[in-house]
């Protein structure tokens, strides 16, 4: 049977059909669709599904379950296993019991991250065995198959798609979904469960062996394969190996290709086998030159007269492409002498469309009642939507690191000496590692204000439930965290406003700022996209009469709904954008928006 599936909905699939019996996440682009897949057909399939606090959490939930003998998967983004990495770095000493695979999607070029890191380093660093699909096709049979070898293995498995993967869709041919029989049992096992100085000491060794044994597994793995023949090779992995077979479309002469699909470790008796005829071989992988880096040494550890090529042709940073590629191919292997991309027009300059806050975002209305409260704040923020706050005209972020770093940083400008600092951090940011933070910032007395913009949901991600919705990953009834009740047990002078009160909202955000010690505003409004348009019959307008042209409503809150005729030098509202939120009314000096 063949399903129409995106990268991410193939993971789930496989890891359904595996039998997985827990999956566990934190949303995260390119990784978000995998658990949102898996939550509309968890009940059906008997499997537990949560969205945790963190990765960290989530990992720790998925092994368990492992040493409970079912199987597991965590699944998160690449900046997400920078989290989960305390966890992951001991268990691959004191391996697994059920099959537990580690998704980590990576994103080159950044397209919704802070940085774009090479998360096969981690690969090297725990020693996971770590599988990249070049398909959706290929994702879907990677994860169903992780399972079984995470369970001959003893060790977690990691599955590493990029964003190109995770967001084509393409046709899979799938299997049937058979649940697989189980109750959990944990057998106590001290050396390979306590992990004292003694015990890692045994198991260290014992990981190195798992390790060989998983190359003994690559080296016959169907993942792997070869192409062609002659004196010319490429060796490609994941979504590479895709541009590589369509830039050599184009290409006359032979070239033999070897797709990797099994990154650590590498089958490297089939790579010398490819290897040991060759003449020049390019290495095309994204980002780091971690292929080409081994590639290099078993050449000359064995001494292969092959000249390797890599990154001295093909980009380190950014994605790739096919271009890309055939321009790469051509001046490492002298090969396809034609142009290095194909005639194409030049497309037009289009109008620029900066990302920016929707319309009756409550977020906006903090951001303005923020910028009005006080003009000398050191404004840290963190990772969520309300960082399109760096636009213009709010320009309320002044820094933007990981999650939680808001507090974090904050902390550290107060005690630089600096006097008005206020952080701003969204509510599942807060629950993923504001909290700690904030823990330190009442400990060593930081004075600091911290404003968690609570809009009842993870929004930029897909809007995803998170602990203080009251809702669970299925969308069930859970109980609701009360953001207010934690920070007050954490120590922090705290208050609740409505940000659409735009006068209560800067008054506790004066008290805030004059409070000596960690204040915390919770501005909660729940995010406009989950509520329902109000009719527009009613709705605001500018009274033309009245509106003096001053562009106050344009030039400090910048709603995408607001207009300005520059011949007539009147504000206006687009009815079709406006959500009747109200704040602009608030905002106008001279009562010219009303209802």
């Amino acid at each position: 049977m063949k399903l129409l599936l995106m990268g991410n909905e193939a993971i789930g699939r496989g890891a359904i059909e595996a039998g997985v019996n827990v999956v566990a996440a934190y949303p995260g682009t390119p990784s978000s669709e995998i658990p949102e897949y898996i939550s509309r057909h968890a009940k059906e399939n008997g499997i537990f599904m949560e969205y945790s606090t963190n990765e960290k959490v989530s990992l720790e939930v998925c092994i368990g379950t492992s040493w409970s003998g079912l199987r597991s998967m965590a699944t998160m983004k690449h900046v997400g296993l920078n989290v989960a990495s305390d966890a992951l770095m001991t268990l691959t000493y004191t391996g697994v019991v059920g099959g537990l695979l580690l998704v980590s999607a990576d994103d080159p070029s950044c397209h919704s991250s802070q940085n774009e890191q090479d998360n096969r380093y981690y690969s090297l660093l725990a020693n996971i065995p770590t599988l990249e699909p070049s398909s959706p096709q290929e994702a879907y049979e990677m994860a169903k198959e992780a399972f079984a070898i995470s369970e001959e293995l003893c060790l977690p498995v990691m599955l590493r798609p990029t964003t190109r993967t995770c967001h084509c869709r393409a046709d899979v041919e799938v299997g049937k979904v058979v649940k697989r029989d189980g109750a959990p049992e944990f057998k106590r096992d001290v050396t390979h469960r306590v992990t004292i100085p003694a015990h890692a000491r045994i198991m260290h060794p014992e990981l190195l062996g798992k390790v060989e044994k998983a190359r003994g597994l690559f080296e016959k793995s169907h993942f792997n394969s070869i192409e062609g023949k002659g004196k010319i090779g490429i060796i490609g992995s994941g979504i590479s190996y895709a541009y590589v077979k369509e830039a050599l479309g184009a290409i006359e002469e032979e070239v033999s290709v070897f797709k990797l699909g099994t990154l650590h470790p590498l089958p490297t008796n089939r790579l010398l086998e490819f290897l040991k005829d060759k003449e020049k071989v390019l290495v095309v992988e994204e980002m780091e030159p971690i292929l080409e880096w081994q590639l290099k040494a078993l050449a000359h550890d064995n001494r292969l007269k092959v000249k390797i090529y890599g990154k001295d042709v093909i980009p380190r940073v950014g994605e790739l492409n096919t271009n890309i590629v055939r321009t790469g191919i051509r001046e490492a292997l002298a090969i396809g002498s034609g142009p290095a991309q194909e005639e194409v027009a030049e497309m037009p300059d289009l109008p620029p469309r900066p990302p920016m806050l929707c319309p009756g975002c409550p977020h906006r209305a903090t951001f303005y009642c923020m910028n009005k409260t006080s003009k000398k704040w050191i404004k840290p923020s963190d990772i969520g939507c309300y960082t399109l706050g760096i636009m213009p005209p709010l320009n309320a972020v002044d820094t933007t690191f990981c999650m939680g770093a808001s507090i974090g940083i904050s902390c550290g400008f107060a005690a630089a000496g600096n006097k008005e600092i206020i952080a701003s951090i969204g509510d599942s940011t807060f629950f993923h590692t504001g909290i700690p933070p904030l823990i330190d910032a009442v400990y060593n007395k930081h004075n600091i204000t911290v404003v968690i913009l609570d809009n009842r949901t993870t929004a930029m991600t897909g809007h995803q439930p998170n602990p203080g919705t009251g809702l669970n990953a299925t969308m069930d009834p859970a109980p609701m965290i009360d953001l207010v009740r934690v920070c007050d047990a954490i120590g922090a002078f705290t208050q609740l406003v409505d940000p659409y009160d735009l006068d209560v909202t800067m008054d506790a955000l004066r008290k805030a700022n004059e409070h000596e010690g960690p204040a915390v505003v919770v501005a909660k409004r729940p995010c406009i996209l989950l509520e329902k348009r109000p009719s527009t019959e009613a709705g605001y307008h500018v009274n033309q009469e009245k509106c003096t042209g001053c562009s106050i409503c344009l030039k400090e809150l910048g709603c995408p709904a607001m207009l300005f005729n520059r011949e007539d030098k009147k504000a206006s509202i687009d009815d079709l954008l406006c959500v009747n939120c109200g704040v602009c009314a608030q905002v106008c000096p001279y009562d010219a928006i009303e209802v």
